[in-house]
């Protein structure tokens, strides 16, 4: 970069954002750290980029040297700091930061988009509910969120009775999506399949949401014979087959998951990343049935023919709900982490926590547990409920 350049402000903050989108985030973060005059768009950019990177903790040190800086923020930053809080769903955090919005910052369209959008991933639906009717020119935006919120609440039916509400000529793509997606995650199948029906241009991705929904509540051959019909006119789509996947995963199914899988890298060869995912999901789906070693090997294999490295999950909380000088302490850990200095504290807290549920009566599913059990304990092993008494539930 010549050094016309490197006092350029718009490459700079291009720069970044580029990065960012590459997951370069540690060169990213040098080149923000080089910007001498730094403005509103080079602390967004950066801020953007660590939300795409699944680092949204870090936007809050951001936003403490903003303040330090005197830096006004605008419209496009809140933003992306009400999406750091839809990432990380804890109340009291959004709070801090909705206090600081100006009110008639909070006015704007997108801004009362994305907090109903916050608040409903916080759990906050009647937050959210009350931002939705405070919008006097209500439009699909508004809508689509609102469903989208009463859906990831498990309120189907509020959902559906939203999308009734609507102007016919207001539903779009995304609504249609939302509204399956709440049928779904409520297990409301015939209202989704009616909704499905009365669609008159299924997209790719309606018919994503529908798969989706279908193999959630196991109905894996309706789910299959819709993807096939779909792909008589159209590619195959990786999503669909991962959605599909998932269901069998959340069933034990084994011959299922590894029907789907090859099949996936079959005809998805070059999807790596995604590939890594499925991988992950098999083996968890052996795990679940006590095929330990087979867990073992079969992940080990695949990860090893794909070439890639396995990226854990993290979690994160903030300490002790203490504010030190109005900036949260955020502590990020990945499953089994010791490496924390007060682990042995955290772990015995866990262990005191989970033994005062037991005694209300909390009773573990140890089909979810993906580690060999060592010692007997309060942990019972569960049988697999046969699909045919599933599919029955759902019928009655």
């Amino acid at each position: 970069m010549s050094n016309d350049c490197r006092n350029n402000n718009i490459v700079l903050n291009s720069a970044i954002d580029m990065l960012m989108k590459f997951r370069d985030v540690e060169s990213a973060e040098c080149i923000f750290d080089s910007i001498k005059k730094k403005n509103i768009i080079s602390y967004g950019a950066l801020m953007s980029g660590y939300n795409i990177n699944s680092k949204p903790w870090k936007c809050f040190k951001i936003l403490e040297e903003m303040k330090q800086q005197g830096v006004v923020l605008n419209e496009h930053v809140w933003n992306i700091l009400i999406g750091t809080c839809s990432k990380i769903d804890m109340i009291r955090q959004c709070q801090y930061i909705i206090d600081q919005i100006p009110l008639h910052i909070q006015n704007l369209k997108q801004i009362q988009i994305s907090l109903i959008h916050m608040w409903s991933k916080c759990g906050s639906i009647e937050m959210a509910q009350n931002i939705f009717k405070s919008v006097h020119d209500q439009d699909i935006m508004i809508y689509n969120a609102m469903i989208n919120g009463f859906g990831l609440n498990g309120m189907g039916f509020e959902a559906i009775e939203l999308y009734r509400q609507m102007p016919n000529e207001l539903h779009d793509e995304v609504t249609h999506i939302c509204v399956l997606n709440a049928c779904s995650h409520s297990g409301l199948l015939d209202q989704a399949r009616n909704i499905f029906n009365e669609i008159p241009f299924k997209t790719e991705k309606i018919v994503t949401a529908m798969t989706d929904c279908l193999s959630r509540l196991f109905l894996f051959d309706e789910a299959e014979k819709l993807i096939d019909e779909y792909e008589t006119t159209n590619s195959p789509n990786f999503i669909m087959y991962m959605y599909l996947l998932s269901g069998a995963r959340n069933n034990h199914n084994s011959k299922l998951s590894e029907k789907i899988y090859n099949r996936m890298k079959s005809l998805f060869p070059d999807e790596k990343e995604g590939l890594t995912s499925g991988t992950i999901l098999v083996s968890n789906i052996y795990s679940s049935i006590g095929e330990y070693q087979q867990a073992k090997e079969f992940r080990s294999s695949q990860i090893k023919e794909l070439g890639q490295k396995i990226k854990p999950g993290l979690s994160w909380t903030d300490g002790s709900g203490e504010i030190v000088k109005v900036c949260f302490v955020f502590y990020a850990f990945s499953a089994h982490d010791n490496s924390h200095p007060q682990s042995a504290e955290i772990h015995a807290e866990v262990n005191r926590m989970t033994s005062e549920v037991i005694k209300l009566g909390y009773k573990c599913d140890s089909s979810w547990v993906i580690r060999e059990l060592q010692a007997p304990g309060p942990i019972k092993r569960r049988r697999k409920r046969p699909e045919t008494a599933i599919k029955r539930q759902l019928t009655m």
